[in-house]
């Protein structure tokens, strides 16, 4: 035998002569035809796996990684103050934050910024949900909705618009004061539970 020829092993060899039948002892045509009736005979029985959507949708895990979300606080303004930590921790480049400074007259979220500009691709989007645990305020979250498909590219650019959590009861829609006496330590403690009349009133006379 040549040094290169490789080595064949016994047991490689006994296992091939085992799965070949011997002579006399294979199946009948007919046996091998009623076993594969059986296998189909005994699937009409069992609960079919296929689910006639979109007429019936399936339920999704609570864990599930849907569309994202831009939250609220309870009394109207946003969660995000446009620090932009979800998008430098997307590795699909799917987010685009411009930030913006709030002011008297334009207080969209506590504290010093709010996300002028928000934005998601959902062509490049892979629902890791590395965004929402980059989040320090817990704006974005990703809710059990899965169905954004749609017919043109630009329609799967999501903007901030598209993503904003809607209005509850007790809220107002921003721009608004904060809360009398609050500040955005409060609001991130979970002390705002409604809008205050104030703030309904001053954001009249803002706008």
């Amino acid at each position: 035998m040549s040094e290169l020829e490789p080595k064949r092993s016994d047991a490689i060899e006994k296992a091939a002569a085992q799965s070949v039948p011997a002579s006399g002892q294979e199946a009948s045509p007919f046996l091998k035809q009623l076993k594969g009736f059986w296998v189909t005979f005994s699937t009409m029985f069992k609960k079919p796996l296929v689910i006639e959507y979109p007429e019936v949708k399936p339920e999704t895990q609570p864990r599930f990684h849907g569309r994202h979300q831009l939250n609220r606080y309870e009394d109207g303004l946003e969660k995000c103050i446009g620090c932009e930590l979800c998008a430098w921790a997307c590795p699909a480049d799917a987010i685009y934050v411009e930030g913006e400074n709030n002011s008297e007259r334009n207080q969209i979220s506590p504290g010093e910024r709010h996300a002028k500009v928000y934005q998601i691709n959902y062509l490049r989007c892979i629902f890791c949900g590395l965004c929402i645990e980059a989040c320090p305020t817990r704006a974005l979250t990703m809710t059990n909705e899965y169905e954004i498909a749609d017919d043109k590219r630009e329609k799967l650019i999501w903007e901030k618009e598209d993503l904003l959590a809607p209005l509850r009861q007790g809220m107002l829609m921003p721009p608004h004061p904060m809360y009398p006496g609050a500040d955005h330590h409060s609001y991130y403690r979970g002390e705002i539970k409604e809008a205050h009349p104030s703030q309904n009133q001053n954001s009249q006379v803002n706008k």
